[in-house]
């Protein structure tokens, strides 16, 4: 069963929420509770990063939804 195509959007947008956030926490001082956060950033950025997503950007994205706006899909 192959997962719908949204699932694909989600996880995009995942990571490149994921990957900002990291970059913010390198700039302040770690917590330990900041520290567990960011292994748990890292598992999921390494997860994420061996699906699809990983070749996505904004521009496919874009693409992506203005070929399917014509279609009127509600799920």
């Amino acid at each position: 069963c192959s997962k719908p195509l949204y699932f694909y959007l989600q996880v995009y947008q995942l990571l490149t929420d994921l990957k900002q956030q990291r970059k913010e926490s390198g700039k302040t001082k770690q917590s330990s509770g900041q520290q567990n956060l960011n292994t748990i950033m890292y598992e999921t950025l390494k997860y994420i990063s061996k699906t699809p997503c990983r070749y996505q950007s904004p521009e496919t994205v874009r693409e992506f939804l203005a070929a399917m706006k014509d279609h009127k899909l509600t799920k």
